[in-house]
């Protein structure tokens, strides 16, 4: 179980924000990673038909494909130009062969709950049926309620299962980034019972809960129970990849390979513990 764990490990880009999708993509490959979450910014800085023809040369395989939503308008565009950059995100997503879509809702933007419910269920009914059909499947990413006002108005797991619930396709399902959803105390209890649902787990530490921007640290260095949620997660027949997503001022400051190869080695001792 172990060696085929590690085999589903990736590293998203907006770890290594300044480096290009070319350098990410070598360089996550020779520290021992098989995967990476594309940042769409990256890949199409660098040309979608180079960047496939990359991730070919070099063996690598597509955790995910980072982001579409926004559909309440919180980012000031419209509901329908949200869903048409939605549409686009789910053909490359299917072009690159990524593992699933991330999907943020975007904020309440003035809107009642219920009703920014609404309009997120009508978003992911119309395009859970698109990707269903290329073979994509949409993972809708809930945040901690310290960071989540400009990206989601959902900020637990179970708001987050009650919209899915209401599209009726398989192919729809949540992200669990432990930054974000295992500050509860308590999630290795809950955490068996949502297995089914998850379609990305992204792997974050820190030393205290989010409030206002994120600010992850090393993995191990923080609070966050990692070796515990990837074993019970595993346990409970989650096959899917685990993403590495490190952000914020405690890791912007260290040299890139460090932070790699810090990661892979701290990820490699989880089943020692």
């Amino acid at each position: 179980m172990p060696t085929t764990w590690m085999s589903r490990l990736a590293v998203s880009e907006l770890s290594t924000y300044r480096w290009s999708f070319e350098e990410d993509v070598i360089r996550y490959r020779e520290s021992g990673f098989n995967a990476v979450g594309v940042w769409r910014p990256k890949l199409s800085d660098c040309g979608e038909a180079k960047g496939l023809d990359l991730l070919h040369e070099q063996g690598m395989r597509v955790s995910s494909l980072n982001w579409a939503g926004g559909f309440t308008g919180s980012d000031g565009r419209t509901f329908r130009e949200a869903m048409h950059d939605a549409l686009d995100a789910i053909d490359v997503a299917a072009q690159i062969g990524a593992d699933c879509l991330v999907v943020l809702a975007g904020s309440r933007s003035g809107h009642t709950r219920n009703h920014a419910k609404r309009i997120l269920t009508a978003a992911l009914k119309e395009l859970a049926e698109a990707a269903q059909a290329v073979g994509i499947q949409l993972a809708v990413e809930p945040m901690h309620v310290g960071c989540a006002h400009e990206f989601t108005f959902l900020t637990s797991i179970p708001d987050t299962l009650d919209v899915i619930s209401n599209i009726g396709r398989s192919n729809c399902g949540v992200v669990f980034d432990c930054y974000h959803m295992a500050q509860d105390e308590n999630a290795i209890e809950w955490l068996p019972s949502i297995v089914p649902f998850i379609r990305l787990v992204q792997l974050g530490d820190s030393k205290c809960a989010p409030m206002g921007e994120q600010n992850r640290c090393m993995l191990g260095d923080g609070n966050v129970p990692l070796a515990a949620i990837v074993k019970t997660i595993e346990q409970y027949g989650y096959r899917g990849f685990y993403e590495v997503e490190l952000l914020g001022e405690d890791v912007e400051h260290l040299e890139y390979l460090d932070v790699l190869e810090r990661s892979f080695q701290t990820i490699a001792g989880y089943w020692s513990k």
